[in-house]
């Protein structure tokens, strides 16, 4: 209500610098705060309803958060054609490199090897490898449009293909094969819902939906399922105010337009990254994996295509082919992440491997 109140005063161009720094943290910790927010209720409905729809209800609800953000500064300002792109890459690299690398680095430093289920790591990257290639490297050679970019015609028939695939793999994940997405038996090798069903383990604090969220307090799915749209609101109605600030810092200190990128994916992913580290540091790494992998997986299977609908009913331009050296991080990534989980365990070098990369993907940024 502040900010739409007295949205020239604080965002304005003719607001002063140290009022637009201070309204940049009052509004980006407000949005991280209902981010939050979001999951939590998402996880409670998770443990409420179960699977598969839990995980489609917290999945959707990150990537309209995404999504919105996405639109709200492609809508603000000029020159940001490439920004569902920056996006796209700086999600995939904080992911598989920043997540992944600091997830690896602090359950090896704890507990030494880390066993995951192979086939369900295999399974997420076998879906993501093709999407990326399709959505961020294939752009760069189709020769419809003059720059990087897809004709309408290859918009609708790309977001119909990712769509489709990524319905195929959440059939897997949820129903078919449910089990390549469990805790590994360390005696077996193979899932444990054939050794001890769904809610046990091996393991103290591995079995069950509550054993993952101990601290939630589950109440009615009506309860849970209206405030997660209401905290979901604040984000959204925050999001051009959001972008009036974001776009203006650019412009004013000549920052990199990525940085429009890695704003919204550092929005959408902390509360998941926080997830992840908790569940290494509790030796949970299949969740780890799951969470890891699902955020990448679902940014480009779900985000890519509702973007390019979005745009293609407002009319927006989108430029998805990456140039040569974010390619090439892209692929070194892809390829990491194939070694990395080709094992049934992980070990510190490994997370120090994508942390590396993490680190060089934001040289190139600053230093291209």
């Amino acid at each position: 209500m502040i900010f739409y109140s007295y949205t020239e005063a604080l965002v304005g161009a003719s607001s002063p610098a140290t009022v637009k720094v201070i309204s940049f943290f009052w509004i980006f910790l407000a949005m991280m705060w209902s981010a939050f927010a979001v999951v939590r209720h998402a996880d409670c409905l998770a443990v409420s309803l179960g699977e598969p729809y839990g995980t489609l209800i917290l999945t959707l609800s990150v990537i309209g958060i995404e999504v919105s953000l996405i639109i709200a500064i492609m809508l603000t300002g000029a020159s940001n054609d490439a920004l569902a792109r920056d996006t796209m890459l700086a999600v995939l690299n904080i992911v598989l490199n920043g997540m992944v690398g600091l997830t690896l680095v602090l359950g090896g430093l704890k507990h030494g090897e880390q066993p995951f289920n192979t086939q369900g790591a295999r399974s997420f990257l076998s879906v993501l490898i093709p999407l990326a290639t399709i959505s961020l490297i294939l752009p760069r050679y189709t020769i419809s449009t003059e720059d990087p970019s897809l004709s309408t015609a290859q918009q609708v028939a790309f977001a119909l293909i990712i769509v489709a695939l990524y319905g195929v793999f959440l059939a897997t994940q949820n129903i078919r094969h449910s089990s390549f997405f469990k805790e590994p038996s360390p005696y077996s090798g193979i899932a444990l819902p054939f050794l001890l069903g769904d809610d046990q383990s091996p393991q103290k604090g591995q079995g069950g939906a509550h054993s993952h969220h101990p601290n939630l307090e589950v109440r009615s799915n009506l309860y849970h399922a209206s405030f997660l749209l209401l905290t979901m609101m604040p984000i959204i109605l925050l999001s051009k105010k959001f972008a009036i600030l974001v776009d203006s810092a650019i412009t004013k200190w000549s920052l990199p337009a990525a940085m429009g990128g890695i704003l919204v994916a550092l929005l959408v992913l902390t509360p998941e990254g926080l997830g992840s580290f908790q569940a290494a540091l509790k030796n949970q790494l299949q969740r780890s994996v799951n969470i890891c992998l699902g955020s990448a997986l679902a940014t480009i299977g779900l985000t890519v295509p509702a973007v390019l609908l979005v745009a293609g009913l407002l009319d927006i331009h989108i430029v998805l082919g990456v140039k040569n050296t974010d390619m090439l991080l892209l692929i070194l990534t892809l390829v990491m992440s194939l070694i990395t989980f080709s094992g049934n365990r992980t070990n510190v070098l490994h997370g120090s491997v994508h942390l590396v990369l993490f680190i060089v993907y934001f040289v190139l940024i600053f230093l291209p």
